[in-house]
Formats: C-alpha cells, sequence, structure tokens
C-alpha cells in the first residue's frame, strides 16, 4: 500500500526533473548551434527528437492533468508514457546508427530497421494527437496510410506502391525530406532561438511596456484601446509567433478596456482575435513561419522583412478603419483613459527591453550574419540587458522560467513538424502536389484570378484548426507548385499562401483566434468568429494584390511610380471597404450606398486604368455625397 501511495509522488517528481533537463539541455544546443559552433546535422537532429521527445511526455502528461477528467489507471499511464520515450529512443538510435553506416560504408535499409522506423512514427504521431490534436495527427497518418496503399486509388491518387521498408526509408532514414529531413533542421538551426527569444521578451517585461506605449499612443482616437490592441497586438505577435499567446498576453487586459469603452463583448473579442493573428504577418521578427520560409525560398530572410512590410501595414491600416467606423457607428467619442497611461521613467528604461534586441537582429543581418546568429547575439542583449527592469530584478527567476518555457515551446513544435516531416516525405515520394497542381491547372484555363481563388480556398480549408507554421508547411507543399505554375515567382507565392495560413485562424468554424478571444471576453465563440472574420476580410484580398501587384513586395519587381500608385489605390480600397461592411461612414449607408462601394472598391484594384480611374473617381463622388449628406442633416437640425 505504502509503495501504490508513493508512486504519484515518485512519478510526479521524475516527470519534473525530466522536463527540467530536457527544456535547459534544448535551450543550452539551441544557443550553441545558433551562435558559437556547428553541431554534426544527423548528430543534431537526433538529440532534438530525443529531448523534444522527453519534454513533450512530461507536457502531454500536464495538460491531461489539468484537464480535470479523473486520473483513472494512473499506472498503465504511466506504463504508456515510459513505454512511448522507450520506443521513441529506440527508433532515434536506430536514425542515427543508419546515417553513421550510410557515411562510412554502403549501407542499405534492411528489414529489421523497418521496426524501430514505424515504431517512431507511431511514437510521434500519438505525441502529435496529445499535443496538438487530431488535425495534424490525420495528416500524418494521411502521409504514412497514402505510401502503403494510395496504389488502391483511382485516377491521379494512385501511385505506383511502396513496401513497408520502402516507407521506412522515405520517412524515417531520410535526411532530405521525412521525420528527419530539411525542414526539421531549419526549425532546430533557426526557429529554435528565435522561440526562446519571443519568450524571454516576455518575461522580461518587454510586452508589458509595449502595451503601455500603445496605449498612450491611440488613447486620442476614437477606438481608444480598440486600437490599442491593435497597435500592441502587432508588436507583440512579431515577438512571439503565436496567436493565441498573443491574445492571451495582451487581450486580458485590452478586451475588458474595449468592453468599458462601450464596445460590445463580440466586437471587443473580434478585434482582439484578429489583431492577435495579424502579428505573425509583421515584421521585423514575423514568427516561426518566416524564419522557416526563408530558408525554403532562399531569398533571405531580411528581404523576407521587406517583402512583407507593406503588405502587413495595409492590413493593420484595414484594421484601424474598421474600428474607426464601427466607433463612428456607434457614437463613441474621443475621451480620457481612466487608467493611467502616463509613461514613466521606468517604462523608458525598461524600453530598451525591445528596442535594443530588434535593432540587433536588423544590424546583424545588415551586416551579413547568418538568421540564426542574429538570433543568438539578439538573446544575449535581452538577458544583459534585462536586470534594467526592476520586477526582473526583484524576481530574476522569471527569466529563469521564460527562458524554460521557451524551450518547451520550441520542443512541442519540433513534435508538429514530425507530422509536416511524415506529409512531406508522402508528398514527395508520391509526386502528388504536382499532381494537383495539374488539376488546378486544367480548372483555372487562362485565368490567374480564378487559379489563385481555388489556391485560396484549399488553403483555408489546409490550414484550418492548425498552428500557423504546420499551416504554412502543409499548404505550401500542396499549393506551392500549382501557384508558381501560374507564373508567380517563389517568394510570392510563398507569401500568398503565408497569408492563409495566418487567416486560417479567422476562418469560420475552426476560427482557433476567436475560440481563444471569446471566452476573455464573455462571447460567443461562433458569433465571435464571424465577428473577427468580417473584421480580417482584408487579410483575404491583400495577398491577392500583391499576386497582382508583385512591386509591393518590392525587393523582385521594385518600380516607385506604380509602387506609389497602388499603395495609393489599395488604401482607398480599403477605407471604402471597411465603410461598406460596416454600413457606415459619417452616417448610416443605404443598402445602393453599401453595394456602390463594394463594386467600387474592388475595381479600383483592377489592372487597366479603363477600369480603376472611373471607379477612383465614383469612390471619390460616393465619398462626398456621404459628406454632403452630413451636412445637410446638419443644418436641417440648426435650423
Amino acid at each position: 500500500m505504502a509503495n501504490a501511495t508513493q508512486l504519484p509522488f515518485i512519478a510526479s517528481t521524475a516527470y519534473r526533473y525530466v522536463w527540467l533537463l530536457g527544456c535547459l539541455a534544448l535551450g543550452l544546443i539551441a544557443l550553441y548551434s545558433s551562435g558559437i559552433g556547428l553541431i554534426d546535422p544527423k548528430f543534431h537532429r537526433a538529440l532534438g527528437f530525443a529531448l523534444s521527445l522527453a519534454v513533450a511526455i512530461v507536457v502531454s502528461r500536464k495538460r491531461r492533468d489539468a484537464s480535470k477528467r479523473a486520473e483513472r489507471f494512473p499506472t498503465i499511464k504511466l506504463v504508456i508514457d515510459g513505454a512511448l520515450l522507450v520506443l521513441g529512443c529506440w527508433a532515434i538510435w536506430s536514425f542515427y546508427f543508419v546515417q553513421t553506416q550510410m557515411e562510412t560504408a554502403l549501407y542499405d535499409v534492411s528489414a529489421k530497421d523497418v521496426w524501430p522506423a514505424f515504431a517512431g512514427l507511431i511514437v510521434f504521431l500519438e505525441l502529435c494527437r496529445r499535443l496538438w490534436g487530431y488535425g495534424l495527427f490525420g495528416v500524418g497518418v494521411f502521409g504514412i496510410v497514402y505510401l502503403l496503399y494510395g496504389q488502391e486509388l483511382p485516377g491521379i491518387l494512385a501511385h505506383s506502391g511502396f513496401s513497408f521498408k520502402e516507407v521506412a526509408e522515405a520517412l524515417w532514414y531520410n535526411t532530405n525530406k521525412g521525420v528527419f529531413g530539411s525542414i526539421t533542421n531549419i526549425v532546430l538551426s533557426t526557429v529554435f532561438i528565435f522561440i526562446i527569444f519571443g519568450v524571454l521578451l516576455e518575461g522580461t517585461g518587454a510586452g508589458d511596456t509595449l502595451l503601455k506605449f500603445a496605449f498612450l499612443v491611440t488613447r486620442r482616437t476614437r477606438g481608444g484601446p480598440a486600437h490599442a490592441a491593435i497597435l500592441a497586438s502587432s508588436m507583440f505577435g512579431t515577438m512571439s509567433g503565436s496567436t493565441v499567446a498573443n491574445i492571451v498576453g495582451t487581450g486580458t487586459f485590452t478586451i475588458p478596456m474595449i468592453k468599458k469603452r462601450g464596445f460590445s463583448p463580440t466586437f471587443a473579442a473580434g478585434v482582439e482575435a484578429t489583431a492577435s493573428s495579424g502579428g505573425q504577418i509583421m515584421p521585423p521578427i514575423m514568427g516561426a513561419a518566416a524564419l522557416v520560409m526563408a530558408d525554403l525560398t532562399g531569398v533571405g530572410y531580411l528581404n523576407i522583412i521587406v517583402a512583407a512590410l507593406f503588405p502587413a501595414l495595409f492590413y493593420y491600416f484595414s484594421l484601424f478603419s474598421a474600428v474607426t467606423v464601427e466607433a463612428k457607428r456607434q457614437g463613441i467619442e474621443v475621451q480620457a483613459l481612466t487608467e493611467t497611461d502616463s509613461i514613466t521613467r521606468i517604462d523608458l528604461i525598461n524600453s530598451v527591453l525591445f528596442i535594443a534586441p530588434i535593432v540587433t537582429v536588423i544590424g546583424a543581418l545588415l551586416t551579413g550574419l547568418s538568421t540564426s546568429a542574429a538570433g543568438f547575439y539578439a538573446v544575449v542583449v535581452l538577458l544583459a540587458l534585462c536586470l534594467v527592469n526592476p520586477e526582473v530584478r526583484r524576481d530574476p527567476k522569471r527569466v529563469w522560467n521564460s527562458f524554460l518555457k521557451g524551450a518547451e515551446s520550441g520542443a512541442t513544435l519540433l513534435i508538429a513538424i514530425a507530422a509536416i516531416g511524415i506529409l512531406v516525405g508522402s508528398l514527395d515520394s508520391t509526386g502528388l502536389g504536382l499532381k494537383l497542381a495539374n488539376v488546378i491547372g486544367a480548372i483555372r484555363g487562362d485565368s490567374l484570378f480564378s487559379a489563385l481563388a481555388v489556391a485560396m480556398c484549399g488553403a483555408l480549408v489546409l490550414g484550418m484548426g492548425m498552428p500557423t507554421l504546420p499551416a504554412y508547411l502543409i499548404i505550401i507543399l500542396v499549393m506551392g507548385p500549382a501557384i508558381q505554375a501560374l507564373g508567380v515567382s517563389m517568394l510570392t507565392a510563398h507569401m500568398f499562401v503565408f497569408y492563409y495560413g495566418v487567416a486560417s485562424s479567422l476562418t469560420p468554424p475552426v476560427a482557433i483566434a476567436a475560440y481563444a478571444a471569446a471566452p476573455i471576453a464573455g462571447a460567443n465563440p461562433l458569433l465571435t468568429s464571424l465577428m473577427a472574420f468580417r473584421l480580417g476580410m482584408a487579410k483575404f484580398i491583400i495577398p491577392f494584390i500583391f499576386a497582382f501587384y508583385p512591386t509591393l513586395l518590392i525587393v523582385e519587381e521594385f518600380s516607385l511610380l506604380p509602387f506609389i500608385w497602388i499603395v495609393a489605390r489599395t488604401c482607398f480600397c480599403i477605407w471604402l471597404f471597411s465603410s461598406a461592411l460596416s454600413g457606415f461612414d459619417r452616417r448610416a449607408l443605404s443598402l445602393a450606398e453599401i453595394v456602390l462601394r463594394f463594386v467600387t472598391a474592388f475595381a479600383c484594384l483592377m489592372l487597366s486604368p479603363l477600369i480603376h480611374l472611373p471607379a477612383i473617381a465614383l469612390g471619390i463622388g460616393l465619398i462626398l455625397f456621404d459628406r454632403r449628406a452630413v451636412a445637410g442633416l446638419h443644418r436641417e437640425q440648426s435650423e
């Protein structure tokens, strides 16, 4: 009986030490590999997955214990966790052994190597199910099942067939594709250090200071805290790279203040969800997906930052416009915030915590250092400066906890990358992505717009319910070849699907951003998702604009006068579009005015001057008509 009583305590202690040592080792490896020295690639991947495996098992147990479900059969669950750890380590060792043999001799994957490979695939898919849900789990299962039985499918889905040995070789014993493929290498060598950097920024107090500056800048606008939420989320999201983390980090403070200003709970949650999802498209950091994009396209991280700047500014301009129009519609005027919004001397000092590291990243990239080295020096600068914050001096442990939390986030992301790697191996081995590209090409005919529309719909469906990086990777693997086949450049194609990978977090019915924000506001999740979808509508239009006008991305086909002209037209289009969606400008708009504004907004973006010039003139006329109508109402009231 004593042993049975002591078992939960012993297990809990063991889990805690496994988590601590695993996170510490992962964090130190990220620092070493990004800024100090190189690690043998096969050893780096094997060790990274082994440590992530241990951390992921502990994290999944924490979530299970926190779910308030009765802990039934604790001994059996402990045995299962132990089995997952042993089988996973066996499979990872097998990968390392086979790769070592391939480097030193002519070695071919044998029948005995199949067992650990499939054991590893099962272990990582089970952990993916626990941590990321059935969406990514289903993606991985599809990759394996399709390789094994796809030859039985009809039409273009059929392939020549793969044996168990060939599946193991494609998905496990391969450093170009599969679980240990190139995407895993990118995450371990580049993304990991930026994940730690983002969490450290939050933990050292940079996020709190950013929020205070955002409230100061927007305190004289109609939207007030709603505008502050947009500004804070754009800056906070570029640090965290996670929509949900962004909502939790800023929404718990901004959403109650938006409601207090007079906005509805649904609108407050929708604003926060929409603004938070856009943080990942906002330079200069942009989260993990942009780092991976830089490696996959080969254009360089600095070019990704430059290319993303104006589309991101358009997106946030559309949010500011939507909030301004909504504030007018509800009659909300500029008013002083009840909370103190003055910037203190401590706030000014703490601002160095986010200014200096971001300047370090940009400076390192401009001097020619690698992206991972830029992240390393940013972490070093942040750790050196964090003691300027009195809160950190009072509680230095918060920096330590943030370092471990960042390593944990990286470990759980690596488990998701395992499922993506399985899909990569499956698509690459069977050529399914190219077959789908041909199908889309046949559907589109000669219309670039229709092809992009098909790609958009496919991207939104593929990305539903997934974090941005897995969503982006799945979308670019499946839809990327089809978009590039249209004559669109590689960078534009990647930016196009990247936007829809982010936008999928706002798309009903699986709008994870809205579902994270709704409970904070006390709003209905489905209504919040519809509100976020409406407020974030520009995110669905902007990719089409830079696909047809690639000069907006600056780095490939830049020309000054066309650039200025499309920027002006886009801003004008966004205002018309925002006012039409709200049915309000300076007054309530009639149905005819709403329809005309919608049509005019889209016509302003047409390539032909014979269409967009008359549309601009009509748009100006609609705005002047609205102003004259309001002026007439004022004269009548004064009389």
